[in-house]
């Protein structure tokens, strides 16, 4: 398994576009300036040992050894040794309702990015629990198995988006069952799933849905996700809104009642999300009260760290860089292996006459 030990360091990274765009927009505005005096071929003569390749050359392999360092100090790590170690926790899925009524903006900055800071949080107070991530609109599927990665499972939510399921519509009993389907084969593990949704649901029996899961020992838990009084749908055009065949725009409503009667069917609770950080810590502690159960957990414990190699290769290309100067060199730039020396060339004679 690979990591990174210190990643806060690759926000560095972002210097090697700003470097080459300055350093791109300088030479521009440098061949500009030489242009003033006269023909750049011209000019270039009066320049003999002046070399356009050997900077270009330079910045380049300084923008590489730039690049090798920043890697260097996120501390690059392989996993080397595989252990199984027993945690105590239960298993979540989430579900995440990706359907186009989730671009409405009637929560801030949008209801579906409103839905992944409320994971994103739920996810860093977790400890030793199991989690997993379905999505669904029209559909649903699995966007990430059922695991104890956390960072993985932050990976997989930031590319949430409501294209991700070609499907329109809002099937929220898909959404159970699909998530039911996705907990482990272990079946001494509580579990519980988690539906972020704004509860526009007109396409299948979600209560249905939540008590087959709630017979099955699974609870369901709702997290609304919109505003009562609602707001209308973005599309891809910029500033236009969705709208029915008669023109009108389509106004989207939180259905708070039919997201309550689902977690009431999946003996769980329903979670308004007026407030991310309040309604999130309700979640924890309503998840906490689920009795925790001990399972094994295989992980990598040992990482052996990989930078001492990417730190040479950097080291090898600041000496070339060192080595290799701006100018042209005295000594060597009258060398030329593809010329024929004049002098040699009228003294050839032709073999036959």
């Amino acid at each position: 398994m690979f990591r990174f030990g210190n990643p806060e360091y690759l926000y560095l990274l972002v210097l090697i576009p700003a470097l080459a765009f300055l350093y791109l927009t300088f030479s521009y505005l440098r061949s500009k300036k030489l242009e003033r005096f006269g023909n750049l071929k011209l000019v270039s003569h009066l320049m003999p040992d002046v070399s356009t390749l050997r900077p270009v050359t330079k910045f380049y392999l300084m923008l590489l050894a730039l690049l090798l360092l920043i890697f260097t100090m996120a501390a690059p790590q392989f996993g080397t040794r595989l252990q199984t170690i027993e945690r105590k926790g239960i298993e979540i899925v989430v579900a995440i309702d990706v359907s186009n009524s989730m671009n409405a903006e009637d929560v801030s900055p949008s209801r579906l990015e409103r839905a992944k800071q409320a994971v994103s949080r739920l996810t860093d107070q977790l400890v030793n629990d199991r989690i997993g991530l379905v999505v669904f609109a029209g559909r649903a599927y699995t966007q990430m198995p059922i695991t104890n990665d956390y960072a993985s499972a932050k990976m997989f939510l930031s590319s949430i988006n409501t294209d991700i399921v070609p499907v329109q519509g809002t099937t929220i009993g898909a959404a159970i069952e699909q998530s039911i389907n996705s907990f482990s084969d272990h079946d001494d593990v509580n579990r519980a799933i988690v539906l972020i949704s704004d509860g526009e649901n007109h396409e299948d029996d979600a209560i249905g849905a939540a008590r087959r899961a709630a017979e099955m020992g699974i609870k369901v838990y709702t997290v609304g996700i919109g505003s009562p009084d609602g707001g209308p749908i973005p599309t891809a055009q910029n500033g236009n809104f969705l709208r029915d065949r008669e023109g009108n725009v389509v106004i989207t409503k939180m259905d708070p009642d039919m997201l309550a009667g689902i977690a009431n069917a999946g003996n769980g609770e329903y979670i308004a999300t007026d407030n991310i950080r309040s309604g999130i810590n309700n979640l924890i502690s309503e998840l906490s009260d689920i009795e925790q159960t001990e399972f094994d957990s295989v992980q990598y414990t040992d990482f052996e760290d990989q930078f001492q190699y990417l730190a040479l290769i950097a080291l090898i290309i600041l000496l070339i860089d060192f080595i290799i100067l701006e100018r042209k060199n005295r000594l060597l730039k009258h060398i030329d292996l593809f010329t024929v020396n004049d002098d040699n060339s009228k003294n050839e004679q032709p073999l036959n006459k």
